[in-house]
């Protein structure tokens, strides 16, 4: 715990660097007809989008019990790409705040690009959870589990604005509640206009379906709107169909990225 305050000093000054860089470089967004970058994730899980080389995306989620989980993704060639995220619960409230136990780490490499007749595909590594990390010795894992080893598909079609499929495996890291197996999940993302897109991912859950997980999965829906420059302003409404105890009509969350240039 002693070497937290380091690395939230570090995501600072990180963050302080991108939201400078606003002033210098081009804006991008990734919702509606117009948008101009992939998106990296549906709600909870990856696609295969990729920023593109010199892009950074810098992105931050609210959600449950006070907590802020915010990330910064870096793309350094057209085919891979990095990132950082760091949170915790409690930070706004006036409970003690609670800081995840370390950072989560991500890497993507883009396999094949899309074309025609086949989708683009991604290979990649992403540590990072979501909503509260749960402490219990017996648990010691993010509410939703980080995808870990992940292989990701997605495909655009041109309908009524932008369609896309998505869908890919994963194998997380975060096992110690007994519960191993592979998992696999579809999403879909329909742009509605130029600045609005409309997203809904179903996670399996295969790899939480013993302890927390009933065995339904999680069904996720989203709203992304660009607000120009860069900006995209998103709300969730995670778990509809209570794969968790605690959830009446989903899980509210808010999502707040920004995708620019160096």
């Amino acid at each position: 715990m002693r070497n937290q305050p380091n690395v939230m000093h570090t995501m600072a000054l990180w963050m302080l660097m991108c939201l400078l860089g606003i002033s210098i470089g081009k804006a991008q967004s990734y919702a509606g007809d117009g948008a101009t970058a992939e998106p990296l994730m549906l709600v909870d899980k990856p696609t295969a989008g990729m920023l593109k080389r010199g892009s950074y995306e810098v992105a931050s989620n609210f959600f449950q019990q006070g907590g802020v989980l915010v990330g910064l993704s870096v793309g350094v060639f057209e085919q891979f790409m990095f990132g950082i995220s760091y949170g915790g619960t409690d930070i706004i409230g006036h409970e003690q705040i609670r800081m995840n136990p370390a950072p989560g780490v991500s890497v993507k490499l883009r396999l094949f690009n899309e074309s025609s007749l086949m989708p683009a595909i991604a290979l990649g590594f992403d540590s990072q959870g979501k909503e509260p990390f749960l402490s219990a010795d017996s648990l010691q894992r993010y509410t939703i589990k980080a995808p870990g080893a992940f292989i990701s598909a997605s495909k655009n079609y041109a309908l009524l604005g932008n369609l896309s499929l998505h869908g890919g495996l994963n194998f997380t890291t975060e096992r110690n509640d007994g519960d191993k197996d592979m998992n696999a999940y579809v999403g879909i993302e329909k742009s509605i206009g130029k600045d609005i897109s409309l997203l809904a991912e179903y996670d399996l859950a295969f790899n939480d379906d013993q302890v927390i997980g009933k065995g339904k999965g999680y069904l996720n829906l989203a709203f992304r709107w660009s607000w120009g420059k860069g900006l995209v302003v998103g709300f969730d409404l995670k778990n509809i169909i209570k794969n968790q105890d605690n959830v009446t009509i989903g899980n509210r969350t808010l999502q707040i990225d920004y995708i620019g240039t160096f």
